[in-house]
């Protein structure tokens, strides 16, 4: 991303790995401390959710966790005496803002060329992770209405409603969810999700 500063290009692959295979929102990734992560046990600590509520989300030892602890050992190689507590840092070895994030993935995103249409942002790979795991509850024929309640805890919604709304085939504007026709039918039948006979 930048021959410059390589560790920038380390950050956000560790951080949209992070966003897509986690469902965290980009405000809770760069307000994660390093006491936050624990690279060990493969466990992350979110403080200052949307809703003033604390969760802990696992990581996958042998996937995220891995390039959560690779990364970490970059960062310290590259700033071995940082300016603050924060986990992901800016190129200026200081917390990466919000406002960093969203342009540092501006410029991945077109490198990666995906820029053609609408472009991709950091809160399209939390929906993409809702999506995804509520279509694989749907192919495992699980209740889907009886685990909305665990989705929701999970990415930190407030109301079941705000998880409810993955449900529906016109909450993807990327397609990456449902088929519009699956959903809809879903819909149809009482505002439940139910499987296909």
């Amino acid at each position: 991303m930048s021959p410059g500063t390589p560790l920038r290009g380390r950050t956000m692959a560790t951080l949209i790995g992070l966003l897509a295979s986690t469902g965290l929102r980009s405000g809770e990734v760069v307000r994660l401390d390093r006491g936050d992560v624990d690279l060990t046990n493969g466990g992350i600590l979110v403080r200052k959710t949307k809703f003033r509520k604390d969760r802990l989300i696992p990581v996958h030892p042998t996937t995220q966790a891995a390039k959560l602890r690779r990364y970490a050992r970059e960062r310290d190689t590259v700033f071995p005496r940082p300016k603050g507590e924060a986990f992901f840092l800016s190129s200026r070895g200081c917390r990466l803002s919000a406002t960093g994030l969203q342009s540092n993935f501006a410029k991945a995103r077109k490198l990666a060329g995906l820029d053609n249409g609408k472009p991709l942002r950091p809160h399209d790979l939390r929906h993409r992770f809702a999506v995804t795991r509520l279509r694989l509850w749907h192919h495992e024929r699980a209740d889907v209405q009886a685990l909305l309640p665990l989705l929701a805890t999970y990415l930190g919604h407030a109301n079941y409603s705000d998880t409810a709304y993955y449900l529906t085939g016109s909450s993807d504007p990327h397609q990456t969810g449902p088929h519009r026709g699956d959903a809809s039918s879903h819909q149809r039948r009482g505002g439940g999700y139910h499987r296909s006979p």
